[in-house]
């Protein structure tokens, strides 16, 4: 398994978070995908997180009280890096996401193990 060198996040550093439904890329869902490219570009982390709760545009509450929870309601999958490379990744992204919200927020690191 290749593993990514350390990164040093002394620059400004960013958070990515891409909020995403169960949207499928090639047969598997768009968060593998997601992943797979921020690996690829070395970004320095990447983690999916399931949705439990919430609404967006369509102002409709998704629980999993009134869904099966293989179902699931959407991911939210954060990216750190910092502010170069993740701005970068950004364009990786525009062919994936067909629907979702993405922000980015300034972060401070204050540890790193």
């Amino acid at each position: 398994m290749r593993r990514h060198p350390r990164h040093s996040l002394a620059a400004p550093v960013l958070r990515l978070t891409i909020f995403v439904g169960r949207e499928l890329w090639h047969h598997r869902p768009v968060v593998h995908e997601i992943v797979r490219r921020a690996h690829r570009a070395g970004l320095a982390g990447t983690s999916v997180f399931p949705s439990i709760e919430g609404f967006g545009r369509s102002a409709r509450i998704h629980d999993l009280g009134r869904l099966r929870l293989a179902e699931g309601t959407g991911y939210l999958v954060v990216v750190v890096d910092t502010e170069d490379r993740v701005r970068a990744f950004l364009l990786d992204l525009d062919e994936l996401l067909t629907d979702g919200l993405v922000t980015l927020e300034p972060v401070e690191v204050i540890g790193r193990r």
